[in-house]
């Protein structure tokens, strides 16, 4: 395997590799993943689906959590697990750190979990329970051979009707900036902008959630700094 080859490739000369070959040329080179899929493409064939969804996120976005200490941040998987958050994130969702890992999913709680259901104003609460489920759906189109994403959603069938309803129903839609309404026990109702950023090479999701200065939603985020995360028993 040599540069030479991958350029004949290039150049539409020498022989078709195998998917098994494509793979050693690719380990051989140390492609990229985009460079890969490129090969992939000058030979025709079509790349292997990734096993799963990234669950490392990487250091300077952690950093940047922690620098944002007056707004709610985190970062999730495809799958909607939580991966990592600051302290203004707790402070309005919950402390993901009292969950068992396979617990820090934002569908698996609310489809499961009363108090964090509550969280979402009632009227928001059908529009996020079916862009999730989409979302959902999407994610395990692009990800058919993990099998943490295969056990969430078969959790979720097992223990949600609302969830098998519109599960069946098949909508596809991918996560996309929003506007909502949370309803918090302490600081009460906030109504934010969640901005969603992604990050395509580990198809994760930064989440900011702000609010327009001057705002009583605004003054009730910075009231929330104050508060923290003490003593507040609703989880998302």
């Amino acid at each position: 395997m040599s540069v030479e080859y991958y350029i004949r490739l290039e150049q539409g000369r020498g022989p078709r590799p195998s998917r098994q070959m494509i793979g050693a040329i690719s380990r051989a080179l140390r492609l990229s993943d985009d460079e890969r899929a490129h090969l992939h493409h000058l030979v025709g064939e079509p790349p292997l689906p990734p096993s799963g969804p990234a669950r490392d996120v990487r250091p300077g976005v952690l950093h940047l959590l922690d620098r944002l200490d007056d707004t709610p941040a985190m970062v999730c998987s495809a799958a909607r697990d939580v991966l990592a958050w600051n302290a203004m994130a707790a402070a309005l969702l919950g402390d993901f750190s009292a969950l068992p890992p396979g617990e820090r999913n934002l569908i698996w709680r609310f489809f499961t979990d009363p108090d964090t259901r509550a969280r979402h104003d009632p009227a928001g609460q059908a529009g996020f329970a079916r862009r999730a489920v989409a979302d959902l759906r999407s994610a395990a189109a692009r990800y058919p051979a993990d099998s943490a994403l295969r056990a969430l959603v078969e959790r979720l069938l097992a223990h949600s009707a609302e969830f098998r309803a519109l599960w069946a129903r098949q909508d596809v839609e991918v996560r996309r900036s929003t506007r909502k309404r949370l309803l918090h026990p302490v600081v009460g109702p906030l109504d934010l902008d969640c901005e969603a950023l992604h990050d395509p090479h580990r198809d994760q999701w930064t989440i900011f959630y702000t609010a327009a200065p001057g705002t009583p939603s605004h003054a009730a985020l910075r009231l929330l700094k104050v508060v923290g995360s003490q003593d507040l028993a609703v989880r998302e």
